[in-house]
């Protein structure tokens, strides 16, 4: 993927001015996980309207682009960092009414819990890995349980291919969750794109499966379940 490609779409720059009264460490990580993470085709992948949910939102960046690129989502994020979502509810009260007040919201889920719902869909952005497998998949079902029908669960995750890009990704994870704390964690677990889709399926959902990590060093990966409407 090219550089031009990166660059901040209208929404993006909107979310990212958002923060712009944040403290510096906060600006600095909102614009490195714009540059680094593809969120355009992960918010493409989501319905154009209706209650979406993200789990994990941290400062809630996406969740701001999400909502500023389609006026017709209601997007609630949701964290277990009460610091995180602090910045998050600072950029959200920067909003402006003009974009459409209530559409972007965020709480802290101090016990990881899924909020009921139903969602028409639910979100979950680079988050997983730092779950055991077995958490990965126990709270994937929980978020499924809270589709409404038709709904659509959209993960965006680290593929295990190629080696290379996994090594580098587990290198700098390393760093950022044991050595320098950034991410709350004390270990992280990588699962296969395809074995995460087969739980999905065994839900009841069709799946489709993307690359995203071309021209990228990490190998990013897009999983996309639908349940039946």
């Amino acid at each position: 993927m090219s550089l031009a490609a990166r660059v901040p779409t209208a929404a993006g720059r909107g979310a990212l001015r958002l923060y712009a009264g944040a403290p510096a460490g906060v600006r600095a990580h909102v614009h490195v996980r714009w540059w680094s993470a593809p969120f355009v085709p992960v918010a493409d992948a989501l319905p154009r309207a209706g209650r979406i949910l993200e789990i994990g939102c941290g400062h809630g960046l996406f969740s701001a682009y999400a909502a500023l690129a389609a006026p017709g989502r209601e997007v609630v994020g949701v964290d277990i960092d009460p610091d995180k979502i602090r910045a998050a509810k600072a950029a959200a009260r920067r909003w402006d009414p003009a974009d459409g007040v209530g559409r972007l919201s965020f709480a802290v889920a101090p016990s990881g819990a899924v909020p009921p719902g139903p969602w028409d869909a639910v979100v979950v952005v680079d988050m997983l890995y730092l779950l055991p497998e077995a958490g990965q998949r126990r709270l994937l079902e929980e978020a499924v349980a809270a589709l409404a029908p038709g709904g659509r669960l959209v993960v965006k995750e680290m593929g295990t291919e190629p080696r290379w890009k996994l090594r580098w990704n587990t290198w700098q994870e390393t760093l950022s969750v044991k050595v320098l704390r950034i991410t709350a964690g004390s270990s992280f677990d990588f699962v296969d794109p395809a074995e995460t889709a087969r739980w999905l399926e065994e839900l009841g959902m069709t799946t489709a499966t993307r690359r995203l990590d071309r021209g990228r060093l990490h190998p990013h990966h897009l999983l996309v379940g639908t349940l039946p409407g």
